[in-house]
């Protein structure tokens, strides 16, 4: 007897690659051996030059940005902050009826989000950046949006069928 594979553990099989793939892109950006090499120099200095080269003051890197668009890649990281964590917005609701709500996904991204920002900081595989957790949000909170919209696009679709 054959089990049919459900819409709900594709659903969550799925999401658990997305969360990887965040992860991994995010995280272990490097190569292994440059990953190796950062993770040998860990120590209490490690944690005080992170702290010196984090960014706690909101806009202070999109403005860089946007000010030197022409000399580095603000595009594609401006871009690339928001459209990771679309897929994010969207399927939150989908796993959970809780998580339909606005201001639940918004904290759950936002403390995933968090999480992997302290993580930079202390780790030194990236570089703590508030202005990162507010693309992040923001790019969840499109994928909210689009959510949202899909799920009352299909409410008219079933109402004009009746």
């Amino acid at each position: 007897m054959q089990k049919r594979i459900s819409g709900q553990f594709l659903l969550k099989l799925f999401f658990a690659v997305y969360i990887l793939f965040v992860i991994k892109v995010i995280i272990f950006k490097y190569p292994l051996e440059e990953l190796r090499a950062i993770a040998g120099t860990w120590q209490k200095d490690v944690i005080l030059e992170g702290l010196g080269s984090a960014n706690f003051m909101p806009f202070r890197t999109i403005k860089m940005y946007i000010d030197y668009a022409y000399k580095l890649n603000s595009v594609e990281n401006l871009a690339g902050n928001l459209l990771v964590f679309v897929p994010l917005g969207f399927l939150l609701p989908m796993l959970s009826e809780e998580l339909g709500q606005f201001s639940e996904m918004l904290l759950n991204v936002f403390t995933f989000v968090l999480g992997i920002e302290v993580f930079q900081l202390f780790s030194a595989f990236g570089a703590f950046d508030v202005d990162d957790i507010l693309l992040n949000c923001l790019g969840a909170t499109i994928g909210f949006g689009c959510f949202k919209a899909a799920e009352a696009l299909g409410r008219n679709r079933q109402i004009s069928c009746k």
